[in-house]
């Protein structure tokens, strides 16, 4: 074989190479952003059963908090919320004043032991919550936008001043609001089981989050080990009172009307590691192209402001 004959073969060959490996890239690179995806869950639409006070602590008033689980199979960032609710009759949604998230894990964790003051702990909210991820509309950490979604809706029973077993109390008409919200300081969370908990400050009246069907059915996004709506107020806590089961004793358990939005972040590190941070800077890069692109998609303020974020996700 001539020398010319044996580069080019050579030259042949090392092409092949080039193009095989630029080929494998080009397919991981594809599987890598295939396995982002925009996240997006909900029990479901508000089904008239169940309204139940969820609100902050105002001057009269004690803190009464209503929560509803939800699953995430890997790293998110949530930046958006609904949350369904009744209001009395005609109510200005301008005195809607305040809306706080609260993110729970699930008993024991973040908890003492078990009390025996309620009948059960299990599958409830934990004592406390996750402390990085409250967000408050009167610490600028999330903006909210109220619309009325029906006049005149009726809920067969509601929960607000007796948080008590075998408690429940008459059901009552009001207007159905959607509060949207959308977090200034978008919420990253690990895969796991939370509690979401929102509490609405109303001006001279009280919010009522709306329940929704259990078991979840469409549109709501059913998933194995739902667990029902919990209850509690200043005098219970830390410990919570299931909403079907304890308090509202017919048989029936509960889910709440609300709804989470986001981006999930597959190659994200894992908090409490000493690399978490540079590698889920790094994945969100390679997610979106630049921080610059992930800062704006996913709707934090600034670049420094998503660094925080993950600072704060991985505890470092």
């Amino acid at each position: 074989m001539s020398n010319l004959s044996r580069q080019t073969e050579k030259s042949t060959r090392v092409r092949k190479v080039f193009g095989c490996a630029a080929m494998m890239a080009s397919v991981l690179l594809i599987a890598q952003l295939a396995a982002a995806e925009t996240f997006s869950f909900t029990p479901g639409e508000p089904d008239g059963k169940v309204g139940a006070l969820s609100r902050p602590a105002s001057p009269g008033k004690m803190e009464t908090e209503t929560a509803d689980d939800f699953v995430l199979q890997q790293t998110t960032i949530v930046n958006k919320a609904t949350i369904r609710g009744l209001l009395p009759s005609d109510t200005d949604m301008t005195k809607i004043k305040d809306v706080e998230v609260e993110v729970y894990h699930v008993f024991p964790f973040d908890s003492a032991a078990f009390s025996g003051n309620v009948p059960s702990r299990t599958n409830s909210p934990s004592d406390v919550e996750i402390g990085t991820a409250t967000r408050d509309a009167n610490a600028g950490t999330l903006k909210f936008s109220a619309t009325v979604e029906n006049a005149s809706f009726l809920v067969d029973h509601t929960v607000v001043n007796n948080i008590r077993v075998n408690a429940g109390e008459p059901g009552m008409i009001g207007e159905e609001v959607a509060i949207t919200v959308t977090f200034t300081s978008p919420i990253i969370l690990s895969a796991g089981n939370y509690f979401f908990r929102p509490e609405v400050l109303v001006t001279d009246a009280n919010f009522l989050y709306l329940s929704a069907p259990r078991p979840i059915v469409p549109p709501g996004n059913a998933f194995v080990g739902d667990r029902q709506a919990w209850i509690r107020n200043s005098n219970l806590a830390p410990d919570w009172l299931r909403i079907g089961t304890d308090i509202i004793v017919d048989g029936e358990t509960f889910n709440m009307a609300f709804s989470l939005t986001g981006e999930t972040v597959p190659n994200a590190g894992t908090p409490g590691t000493v690399n978490c941070k540079g590698k889920t800077v790094s994945a969100l890069s390679e997610q979106f192209g630049t921080l610059d692109d992930a800062t704006a998609a996913l709707g934090f303020s600034s670049v420094k402001a998503l660094q925080g974020g993950v600072s704060l996700f991985c505890g470092r």
